[in-house]
């Protein structure tokens, strides 16, 4: 990460933690008055192929006693009613802007994955990972609606990893080696825009 960008991150960082300090206190007194303790999920994350960092997000689901590995349709029906909004408007993440005053993610940059995924895939991870991990990317934006309907069909957690590792992992690297090549300031802010466009479109029409 270049000094340039972690500034960027750290200014808009705390601008955001100012902006969103009273709706994120507001959230997680709802999320503790609607749906219990605890508040927040905590999950390991991968920063570089051998360290990892705990990803902060306010709980959206039911908790499980095992629980592992990225959402799809066998998850569905653990989502609550307000985690649903909150995944829709991404308001779910508004906890990473810790994460971010921390360094261990950045704004822009490929998603975080699990511990299991950079082990069996560490010919991809090694490369990938060499940009922090972001909130939002190049291949968040690309392939997100693609992700969400394939994994949206699957009805067990091995049905689900499968599709993820054989048919999500390989192309999301690839669209993040791009976004690797091209990085800059202005391609950063641009992914930032379109991400907050795309959230309020989504917002408004659900």
């Amino acid at each position: 990460m270049t000094p340039t960008k972690r500034v960027f991150d750290i200014t808009l960082a705390i601008f955001g933690a100012v902006l969103f300090a009273v709706p994120a206190a507001i959230l997680a007194i709802l999320l503790l008055v609607c749906q219990g303790r605890p508040i927040f999920y905590l999950a390991e994350r991968m920063k570089t192929p051998d360290q990892s960092f705990w990803l902060w997000k306010f709980r959206t689901m039911h908790v499980a006693i095992a629980d592992g590995g990225v959402s799809g349709g066998d998850k569905t029906g653990r989502v609550t009613r307000i985690g649903k909004a909150l995944r829709q408007s991404r308001f779910d993440e508004l906890p990473q802007i810790w994460n971010i005053l921390r360094g261990d993610m950045s704004f822009v940059g490929p998603r975080p994955p699990l511990r299991s995924y950079v082990e069996r895939r560490p010919d991809l991870y090694g490369s990938v990972l060499k940009n922090r991990p972001g909130i939002t990317g190049l291949a968040t934006l690309v392939l997100h609606q693609r992700e969400e309907r394939l994994l949206a069909a699957c009805t067990t957690a091995l049905e689900t990893e499968t599709i993820y590792m054989r048919r999500c992992v390989p192309i999301k690297a690839r669209v993040d080696m791009i976004y690797q090549r091209k990085q800059n300031f202005m391609l950063d802010l641009a992914l930032l825009v379109r991400t907050v466009l795309r959230i309020v479109k989504k917002t408004r029409a659900g």
